[in-house]
């Protein structure tokens, strides 16, 4: 019992890493674009992977050209598109809804497997898919009046972030040679890392003015929740059963928008409680419903 308590905490504490991310987000996007951002992200993290990598043991397994390719797609998918498009929303929109809606990964997840894969859905995840887009839909409506059409498409962004990283994790479960967890990581870092650096050069970053807060606030998403929350959330997961470790992800939102009121002094109106409301509804009606015999993809950041 002490062991699946301690595995619990690993999971909350990563989760409420994952929440910070946003925060995080949201003061890089008053500083750096979000390209040369993520770059910096990834070229922080990619040294920290090496060494885990190395004191661990772990090697990289030998996969065809498909599995690359495939790699390839996730990275720019899950790795730099999530990245930039939660950037890019969070300098439009609020760090409240942001992360609410970050909260809507495995009811989008979910989404993804039944339009692209053809998977059947039980009505629970049915329920669940249609309660959380009742939240989002809450949200971007009261964006539309209270903020304009900018806070509306900051919403759209990072909506967007979320639907790249569930093709991520669904293009994870095509891969024909199984790939370990921190390999998988480093893996991603080091394309991401290529990816963004590449599409960087169009915001010319030798001309910024580097805010001091921006870069901090990049090596803290980098190291804390990047590196830090794999390592609890995967020492977690193997304490506890799966479908006990997805109910876990609704403290992601619940992170984010406590510490966007916390530390950023944002308020948290009417439509967003009740947009919240719904998405985590959403995910624990999804977790009970998984619990008891339905199918779910799995999460991976």
């Amino acid at each position: 019992m002490r062991e699946k308590w301690l595995g619990y905490a690993c999971l909350a504490g990563a989760m409420m890493l994952v929440g910070s991310t946003v925060v995080a987000s949201k003061i890089i996007a008053a500083g750096l674009p979000p390209f040369t951002a993520t770059a910096l992200r990834f070229a922080i993290a990619l040294p920290c992977f090496a060494v885990l990598m190395a004191a661990t043991g772990a090697r990289l397994p030998r996969l065809d050209r498909r599995d690359w390719m495939l790699l390839a797609a996730q990275a720019i998918a899950g790795s730099v598109g999530y990245t930039t498009l939660l950037i890019a929303g969070l300098q439009r929109a609020t760090a409240v809804d942001g992360g609410i809606i970050l909260g809507t990964l495995p009811l989008v997840t979910a989404g993804i497997a039944i339009v692209l894969l053809g998977e059947r859905p039980g009505k629970a995840t049915l329920a669940a898919i249609a309660a959380a887009g009742v939240g989002v839909w809450l949200m971007m409506r009261d964006a539309a009046s209270a903020g304009g059409a900018s806070s509306w498409l900051g919403n759209a962004l990072i909506l967007g972030a979320v639907l790249c990283e569930g093709l991520f994790i669904l293009l994870n479960k095509r891969l024909r040679t199984p790939v370990p967890a921190l390999a998988l990581s480093t893996i991603m870092t080091a394309l991401g890392l290529a990816f963004s650096a590449l599409a960087s050069v169009a915001e010319s970053p030798w001309r910024l003015d580097f805010s001091g807060d921006a870069l901090m606030a990049v090596a803290y998403y980098a190291v804390v929740p990047t590196v830090g929350g794999f390592l609890l959330w995967y020492a977690g997961a193997a304490r506890v059963q799966g479908s006990e470790a997805a109910l876990f992800t609704a403290l992601a939102p619940v992170s984010a928008v406590l510490l966007a009121a916390g530390l950023l002094g944002e308020t948290l109106e009417s439509a967003q409680r009740w947009g919240m409301a719904c998405v985590l509804g959403a995910v624990l009606l999804l977790g009970v419903a998984n619990r008891y015999g339905h199918k779910r993809p799995e999460a991976s950041s």
